[in-house]
C-alpha cells in the first residue's frame, strides 16, 4: 500500500494551481480571510452550574449572535437566528430552556427537526451539556423508531421532547390530552433547519404550528418560539409566516472563521461546433483526489444519487492503493439506513472516514464536525444550498478550500461565469403558502378533531366558520346548539395528510444475495420508477446490485450482487394537460398564460451507458404505472410569431428558446431548476398554437408559476441574452440545450423565435 505523507490544505491547493490543465478551467478564484471571533458575556442571571458545564466544554464566553439571541428567549421574545454552518446556533436554544429547567424541573420545551438524524444528534449533544453542567433533564426522542413503552415514558416525563413535524402532526396533537404535562407547561420552541419549510411542506408545517399553538392556548401556556436557518433572503418573513407571529432577527454572526479559498471551475470544451464539455463529475474527482491523498478530510456533492455512486466508485477505485480500506471513503444519501449514516457521521466526526460522497443529505446541520475541503459537482440549484455544501469545510483557524465544478447545464454556466451571482448576491427567499384552500382544510379537520372550534375562532387568515359550514356539508363536522363545531365522523383525520410534496410511500430495496433476505434501503415513488426498475443496476455505497423485480403494488424491489461495467439511466417522457386558466393577457407574437395543469410522467426505456466513457451499449423497455402531478404553471403560446415557419425548425427553436426561457427562470426567481418542468409543444391537443409550458413539480405549486406570469417580458428579454452570449456556434447545451440535428442552427433559430415574441423597441433585460 502506498502512502502518502500528510500535507496542509494551501500546499496541496498550490500544487493544484499550478497543473496546466486543472488551472485552466479556474474562472474565479477568491480568498476569504480568517476571521477573529466576537464574544460578549454570559448574562448575569445564568445559573452557575449551567455556566461551569459550558467551560467544561471549552465555552467560556458566547459569541454575540449567540448572546443576543438567549437574552431574547429569556426575556419571551421570539427569535430567528440566521449565521453560517457550525457557528454554534444550538446554544441559542439550549442555554435557555436548560435556565428554564434549573429555574423550574416542571417546565417543558419542544424541539422540531426536519429529520429524525438531526432529532437524535441534538438529544446527545443537549445530553452531553446536562451531564457536564451537573443537572438533572429528562430529554429523548419521540419518532418513529421510538419503542412503545418508552413513549409512554416520555409523554409523562419527558422535559425536552425531540420530535419532527410528521410525528408533532399524526401522533401528538391529535392525542393532547395524553401530553398535557408537555402542553401545560410549554416554554420554548424550537424549529431548527428554517430554511427546509419552503413550498407545500412548509405550507403544511406552518399549519401544524397553528394546531400547537391552538392547543398550547387551551392548556393555558404561552411558549417562547426560537427559529434557526441556514442563510436565506427572508428569514424573518419565512419565520413570520410560519409561526403566525412576530419575530427578532438575530444575524449578526460572532463566530471565527479560518482563510477560505473558493474556486469556480468549468470543464473545458472538447467540440466547440457543439459546445460539448468535459464531465464535471470527472473534474470534481481530480479536484478531490489529491487533496484525500494529502490526508485532507473532503466531502465531495453530488446532485443525484446516481451521480454519488459514480464517483465513490471511480474514488475508490483510484485511491485502492493509497488509503486502506475502502471504508475510508464512504458515501451518503437518502436510500441508507439509519445506522449506516450514524456510522458514517460518527466516521467524520472521529477522523475514521477521511472523505464522503454525499447528495444534499448533508446540506442540513448533521454534525460531521468541520472538513478541509468540500468540491461540488454541479451547482446546488440555488445560492442557500451552494453556500450550506460550501460551508461543510472550514476548520477554525484552518485554511479550507471549497470549488464548485459547473455542468453543461444553461443554468451552471449562468453562474460559473457570473461570479457575484454566487459569492456576492443575495441568497434566495423561502416561499410558502399555509392559506392554500387544500392545506387549510386538511389541518382544519384534524384541528377541529382536536378540540371543538367555538363561533367566530380564527384559524388561520381569520374565522373557520365558513370552512367549518363546508365540511359539515360533508358530514365530517357539526355544529351544536352552543354554536361550537365538533368533530362528527369516523375517520383520524391527521393519518390521511402526508406534510411532504413526495409520495408518502416508499419502495423498500431488498438485497437476496445472501441466505437470508435483507434490506438494503428504499427509495421514494417517483425515484423508484428511474432507479429500481427491472433490471436497473442499482449502486448502493458503490457495490452494483441488479434489480430482478420491482413489486410495485407490494412497494419491494428484490436486488442481488453484481459487477458489472455499466450503470443505468431512466428516459421519463411527460405530458401535460391543461385544467384552468386563472389569467391570460395578450403578448407580442403570442398570449400568456397562468392556470392549473395536470402533468402525467412515465419511464419507457432505459440505457446501459459504460463507466467512465458514458458509452451506450444496450437498453431495454420499463413497464410501470403513469405518475400524475395536479399543479400550476406558466404557459407561453406563439400564435402569430410561428407564422410561415417549417415544421422541422419550428421544432427545434420551440425547445431552444423554451430550455433558455426555463434557465432565465430559475435564475429570475432564485429557485432550484428542479423546481420548474418544461414541456414545449408544436401542436397538441390543447393548443393549435405552439407552446412552451414551465411547471411548478410540486403539487398544487407555491407561486411560482404566478410570479413567472407576472416577470414575463424579462423572461424572454433574458432567454434571448443567455443565447446570444454563448459562445458555441450553432447551439449547445449551455443554451438552447444538446443539438438534435447537428446540421441545424439550433441557436440562429431560436433567436429569431424569442425575437418575434419580444417586445419591440425594449431593450433586452438583465438576466440577474
Amino acid at each position: 500500500m502506498r502512502t502518502y505523507a500528510p500535507a496542509p490544505t494551501r500546499t496541496v491547493l498550490d500544487r493544484l494551481l499550478e497543473e496546466p490543465s486543472l488551472a485552466r478551467g479556474v474562472v474565479h478564484h477568491e480568498v476569504r480571510p480568517a476571521k477573529d471571533a466576537v464574544y460578549a458575556d454570559w448574562p448575569l442571571w445564568l445559573d452557575p452550574r449551567l455556566r461551569r458545564g459550558l467551560a467544561k466544554r471549552g465555552i467560556e464566553r458566547p459569541y454575540i449572535h449567540q448572546a443576543e439571541a438567549i437574552e431574547a428567549v429569556h426575556a419571551g421574545r421570539d427569535v430567528v437566528v440566521v449565521t453560517p454552518t457550525a457557528s454554534g446556533k444550538s446554544l441559542t436554544y439550549m442555554v435557555p430552556v436548560l435556565q428554564a429547567l434549573a429555574e423550574d424541573p416542571s417546565a417543558r420545551a419542544l424541539f422540531l427537526f426536519p429529520t429524525k438524524a438531526l432529532g437524535q444528534d441534538q438529544v446527545a449533544e443537549l445530553s452531553a451539556l446536562v451531564k457536564d453542567a451537573e443537572l438533572e433533564v429528562a430529554s429523548a426522542c419521540y419518532d418513529g423508531d421510538t419503542p412503545a413503552p418508552i413513549r409512554s415514558a416520555i409523554r409523562k416525563a419527558g422535559q425536552v421532547v425531540v420530535t419532527n413535524p410528521d410525528m408533532l402532526h399524526s401522533a401528538i396533537l391529535p392525542h393532547h390530552t395524553k401530553w398535557f404535562q408537555l402542553f401545560e407547561q410549554l416554554r420554548v420552541i424550537v424549529v431548527d433547519e428554517l430554511h427546509t419549510y419552503r413550498g407545500v411542506f412548509g405550507s403544511h408545517v406552518a399549519n401544524v404550528l397553528r394546531r400547537l399553538l391552538r392547543i398550547c392556548a387551551h392548556y393555558g401556556s404561552h411558549p417562547v418560539i426560537v427559529c434557526c436557518s441556514a442563510t436565506i433572503g427572508n428569514p424573518a418573513e419565512l419565520a413570520e409566516t410560519l409561526t403566525g407571529r412576530p419575530v427578532q432577527l438575530v444575524d449578526r454572526n460572532g463566530a471565527p472563521a479560518g482563510e477560505k479559498h473558493l474556486l469556480l471551475v468549468d470543464p473545458p470544451v472538447l467540440d466547440a461546433s457543439t459546445g460539448a464539455r468535459g464531465s464535471a463529475l470527472t473534474l470534481a474527482e481530480r479536484w478531490a483526489l489529491p487533496f484525500l491523498r494529502a490526508g485532507r478530510q473532503t466531502v465531495v456533492f453530488g446532485k443525484s444519487r446516481v451521480a454519488v455512486e459514480i464517483m465513490l466508485s471511480n474514488l475508490r477505485e483510484r485511491l485502492r492503493q493509497d488509503l486502506g480500506p475502502r471504508n475510508r471513503i464512504r458515501g451518503y444519501r437518502g436510500g441508507y439506513l439509519p445506522t449506516e449514516r450514524r456510522s458514517i457521521e460518527q466516521g467524520l466526526r472521529d477522523g475514521e472516514v477521511l472523505g464522503v460522497v454525499s447528495t444534499n443529505a448533508l446540506e442540513l446541520g448533521v454534525d460531521i464536525g468541520r472538513l478541509d475541503v468540500a468540491v461540488l459537482a454541479g451547482y446546488p440549484g440555488s445560492i442557500a444550498g451552494t453556500w450550506q455544501q460550501m460551508g461543510r469545510a472550514g476548520r477554525r483557524g484552518d485554511v479550507s478550500v471549497a470549488v464548485l465544478v459547473a455542468s453543461s447545464a444553461p443554468v451552471d454556466q449562468y453562474v460559473i461565469h457570473h461570479p457575484e451571482f454566487i459569492l456576492g448576491g443575495r441568497p434566495e427567499e423561502a416561499r410558502l403558502d399555509p392559506d392554500n384552500l387544500h392545506v387549510l382544510l386538511a389541518h382544519l379537520r384534524a384541528a377541529v378533531f382536536e378540540l371543538p372550534f367555538e363561533p367566530g375562532e380564527w384559524f388561520g387568515p381569520g374565522p373557520a366558520d365558513e370552512l367549518l359550514a363546508f365540511l359539515g356539508e360533508g358530514g365530517q363536522v357539526r355544529q351544536a346548539e352552543d354554536g361550537r363545531w365538533y368533530w362528527s365522523s369516523e375517520n383520524f383525520p391527521a393519518s390521511e395528510v402526508s406534510l411532504r410534496t413526495a409520495a408518502p410511500e416508499n419502495v423498500v430495496i431488498i438485497d437476496t444475495s445472501h441466505d437470508r433476505p435483507r434490506v438494503l434501503g428504499e427509495v421514494d415513488l417517483f425515484s423508484a420508477q428511474v432507479l429500481v426498475h427491472q433490471h436497473a443496476i442499482y449502486m448502493h455505497e458503490s457495490v452494483q446490485f441488479h434489480v430482478d423485480k420491482l413489486d410495485w403494488g407490494e412497494r419491494k424491489a428484490y436486488v442481488h450482487k453484481i459487477d458489472a461495467d455499466h450503470y443505468t439511466y431512466a428516459n421519463r417522457a411527460v405530458t401535460l394537460k391543461p385544467l384552468d386558466v386563472f389569467d391570460h393577457a395578450p403578448v407580442p407574437g403570442g398570449t400568456r398564460v397562468h392556470g392549473e395543469v395536470m402533468v402525467a410522467s412515465l419511464v419507457t426505456l432505459y440505457k446501459k451507458l459504460k463507466f467512465g466513457t458514458d458509452e451506450n451499449v444496450g437498453w431495454g423497455p420499463i413497464d410501470l404505472p403513469e405518475i400524475e402531478l395536479q399543479t400550476t404553471a406558466y404557459w407561453l403560446t406563439a400564435e402569430t410569431a410561428a407564422v410561415g415557419w417549417r415544421r422541422d425548425e419550428l421544432d427545434v427553436a420551440l425547445i431552444g428558446a423554451g430550455r433558455a426561457i426555463q434557465a432565465v427562470a430559475a435564475v429570475l426567481l432564485m429557485v432550484d431548476p428542479r423546481d420548474l418542468g418544461l414541456v414545449a409543444q408544436v401542436r397538441s391537443p390543447h393548443h393549435e398554437a405552439p407552446t412552451v409550458y414551465l411547471y411548478e413539480a410540486v403539487p398544487g405549486g407555491v407561486g411560482l408559476s404566478e410570479r413567472l406570469y407576472g416577470r414575463h417580458d424579462e423572461l424572454v428579454a433574458g432567454a434571448a441574452d443567455l443565447i446570444r452570449a454563448c459562445p458555441c456556434e450553432a447551439g449547445c447545451p449551455a443554451c438552447t440545450g444538446p443539438r438534435l440535428e447537428p446540421d441545424v442552427d439550433g441557436k440562429a433559430l431560436a433567436l429569431r423565435l424569442l425575437a418575434a415574441l419580444a417586445v419591440s423597441q425594449r431593450p433586452a433585460a438583465a438576466v440577474a
